[in-house]
């Protein structure tokens, strides 16, 4: 597996018990509900409107565009070329922490960044640009409804079997194949359906960061302006598409994995399945790689299965679309709840790796002999974030969700009633995931 590890650097000296951490933010949902209850009896968030910006000019759009291909070539070319050393060839941080945790947690700061960068994207966009001015371009299919954003979770599924199944996918070479044939695929895409529609519904990243990017306190209309709003109610004004739940369960049970395999459970469990594949004649590593991936998947399933009680619970699976957009703020909770770490530990070492991106002694900028800080944070102030972004993620879905219920369902007690086993399934999501995170700090 990829050399720097997904959970806490060294144990936390926690004042209370877990228990009790765990108690105190069950208790804040139950208060957040009771306040909701008594004092939100009319849908709010959809009608409230950020005050415009500024639209970004041309030239910033292209900038930017410019950028992401440029990281992604030389991403790219760094694992094809460079050092097959994961710790001194720039690819694998890159993609693991620099790609896939700085850029949602940006997002949740300045909104869907990646849509701006999206290396694809960007030479998709060019692509049809030059081929305008040259002619009548063909025009692209339309993207068929049925298949939703479920494209887009199978895309977030197999990155989650790379980073956390499948050993060889944290190599820098391999990694550096893989990038090309997701960019590859991704051409492909829209050149058959059009760039906006393709990375709408069926780039994985796209969709997965835009929704998280909902949260944040910018946001970007569709005539282009920045706009300051209240955070979450771009959420609010999510509009319902189909898949749009898978991809975000997919996140939560993918990250839930993450954790839970850190633990002695799930390490017995892989050692059992382990033996059982190897019995039949495979390899070790190959057995244990099958081991991890049936374990991703039971975790994604579990969460999934708690997911679908909670909407059982607001009257049947057909409104579970309708409250797909609560699980934006869980998935972002768990995101930062666990790779919080990871990004301010491993994030630092981004600098020392782009002055050496190959791993061949240079120096470009003069910071390859930086080495990481562990004193910018302590364990014990990693766990207060971790908490924090849990019960915060958790407090917001159910504001999501108590909204969605006064519009669906017109008067505030019959929403209340709906929403009774919202909480449950928040308060079963909240001690998974301190359960996940305890897990991690004493191993």
């Amino acid at each position: 597996m990829i050399l720097f590890a997904h959970g806490i650097v060294g144990r936390a000296d926690l004042p209370i018990p877990v228990s009790l951490f765990a108690a105190a933010a069950a208790a804040v949902l139950v208060v957040s509900f009771a306040a909701l209850a008594a004092g939100w009896s009319q849908p709010r968030l959809r009608r409230l409107r950020g005050r415009a910006l500024f639209a970004l000019p041309r030239v910033l759009e292209v900038f930017l565009g410019g950028l992401g291909v440029f990281l992604f070539a030389l991403t790219a070319y760094a694992g094809l070329a460079g050092t097959d050393a994961q710790s001194e060839n720039l690819a694998p941080t890159a993609v693991y922490v620099g790609f896939w945790v700085a850029v949602p947690f940006a997002s949740l700061l300045f909104g869907d960044v990646w849509r701006a960068i999206s290396p694809w994207r960007a030479v998709g966009r060019a692509v049809g640009w030059v081929g305008a001015r040259f002619g009548e371009p063909p025009e692209a299919l339309p993207y068929p409804a049925r298949a939703g954003r479920w494209p887009a979770a199978a895309v977030i599924f197999g990155f989650a079997v790379c980073e956390l199944c499948w050993a060889s996918a944290t190599e820098p070479g391999t990694l550096g194949i893989l990038m090309l044939a997701y960019f590859a695929a991704m051409l492909v895409g829209m050149s058959i359906y059009g760039v906006e529609p393709w990375v709408r519904y069926a780039d994985g990243f796209g969709v997965l960061f835009g929704l998280i990017g909902s949260l944040a306190p910018l946001g970007r209309r569709e005539d282009g302006r920045l706009v300051l709003r209240v955070p979450g109610t771009g959420t609010a004004r999510l509009a319902p598409v189909i898949g749009a739940a898978g991809v975000l369960l997919v996140s939560v049970g993918s990250t839930a994995f993450d954790g839970a395999k850190e633990g002695a459970l799930f390490n017995n469990l892989a050692i059992d399945l382990q033996d059982a594949f190897h019995s039949i004649g495979l390899p070790l590593s190959t057995s244990l790689e099958l081991g991890f991936i049936i374990g991703l998947a039971a975790a994604i399933a579990i969460v999934s299965v708690i997911w679908t009680l909670g909407m059982l619970g607001t009257g049947s699976l057909a409104s579970a679309r309708a409250f797909a957009h609560t699980l934006v703020p869980i998935a972002a909770g768990y995101l930062v709840a666990h790779y919080f770490s990871l990004l301010a530990y491993n994030g630092q070492d981004l600098w020392r790796l782009i002055n050496d991106p190959l791993g061949r002694g240079s120096d470009l900028f003069g910071g390859a002999g930086r080495s990481i800080d562990y004193s910018v944070i302590t364990a014990t102030g990693i766990w207060y974030v971790q908490v924090g972004a849990l019960v915060i993620g958790h407090v917001a879905a159910l504001i999501l969700a108590h909204d969605r219920a006064l519009e669906r369902y017109g008067s505030a007690s019959a929403a209340t009633r709906s929403q009774v086993v919202m909480l449950m399934l928040m308060v079963a999501f909240t001690c998974l995931g301190l359960w996940l995170l305890s897990a991690a700090l004493n191993t």
